[in-house]
């Protein structure tokens, strides 16, 4: 049987099983007691082997209780219910990741760097968003899109996994990561469509100007959410390339971050701006950005009953008859 999926849809008769026990009593104790007797001064002439048949009496009231019993476990409804279920959207979130790639993102303050640890987080943002689509801008002087806007989570994923320095000019367009961000939900028929831009510098280039792009995104209906990506005070930070190795020479370098120009744009859409100086608070980040926006799911659950209570019902009537039987054939004489 499947106990999991058993219950009792009128548990409350159960209490009538607390009579059983005074039945028991009565049947056994009282109602012997009131049998009648006859008194006589000898019972020479009535000895006789004692029957056995008569011994067996009790057990008409044992098929009686135990016919009672099965009756009230029947009032009690037992049944097995098969669950099925269907999940259906009914508000699904448009999402798009505008990245900074400039060469900043290289800094180490976060571990590996600023640019691998929000690849990582990133992709673990993406994964618990399953039914809502995802598109990927990335800029730096300038602005492009990697993924447009697709219910694909592998392509996104892999399209995180992809990013790199040094694909885009120097620099730091924030106004064009925006608005390229804009532009990709500007056709976007879902309810609810969102941004999250992330930058560790200020609006040092590009022909976009922030402020611009924000109108743009608030006559759209687009909340945009901002992160600041770096450490407060000095990060070890790229400034050159060994011009004998080609790899890239790190020092100290003050962590500046446009955060007025970042709550600007998050308050006017509505937005949340969001500060991560390390990696633990980067995920956080993410993680609320997540709880934030939940896309509304529906879900049709479909219920199957299987009474058991007729099974029941039959055997205690098989009781009752047997009772009925013995009592008009072989007790007859001792009733």
């Amino acid at each position: 049987m499947r106990w999991n999926n058993f219950e009792f849809l009128n548990p409350e008769f159960f209490w009538f099983l607390t009579i059983i026990p005074a039945l028991v009593i009565w049947y056994f104790l009282v109602r012997n007691r009131d049998t009648a007797s006859l008194t006589i001064t000898s019972t020479t002439g009535f000895k006789v082997k004692p029957s056995k048949v008569a011994k067996l009496k009790p057990i008409l009231a044992v098929l009686r209780l135990a016919a009672l019993t099965l009756l009230i476990i029947a009032l009690a409804r037992p049944r097995i219910v098969e669950v099925s279920s269907h999940s259906k959207t009914n508000k699904g979130i448009d999402i798009v990741m505008a990245i900074d790639v400039s060469a900043s993102m290289l800094s180490r303050d976060l571990k590996p760097n600023r640019l691998e640890a929000l690849k990582s987080v990133a992709g673990e943002f993406i994964s618990q968003r399953p039914n809502d689509r995802i598109g990927i801008v990335v800029y730096a002087g300038e602005s492009f899109t990697k993924t447009p806007i697709t219910s694909d989570k592998r392509i996104v994923r892999n399209t995180i996994s992809d990013i790199k320095w040094g694909e885009l000019d120097g620099g730091t367009a924030i106004g064009m990561g925006l608005g390229s961000a804009v532009n990709r939900l500007k056709g976007s028929k879902a309810k609810s469509k969102v941004i999250i831009l992330l930058t560790d510098g200020v609006n040092n280039t590009g022909f976009v100007d922030p402020k611009t792009a924000t109108e743009l995104a608030v006559g759209l209906g687009i909340k945009v959410y901002t992160i600041g990506l770096g450490t407060n005070g000095n990060a070890p930070s790229p400034y050159a390339k060994d011009p004998r190795t080609g790899e890239l020479l790190f020092r100290n370098a003050p962590v500046e971050i446009d955060e007025d120009l970042l709550k600007y744009i998050a308050n006017e859409t509505e937005g949340k701006y969001f500060r991560a100086t390390d990696n633990t608070k980067l995920k956080a980040i993410y993680e609320e950005i997540n709880k934030l926006e939940k896309t509304e799911i529906e879900e049709f659950k479909y219920y199957n009953y299987e009474e058991k209570y007729r099974l029941l019902v039959i055997l205690a009537g098989f009781l009752i008859l047997i009772e009925v039987l013995l009592k008009n054939t072989i007790f007859k004489s001792f009733i």
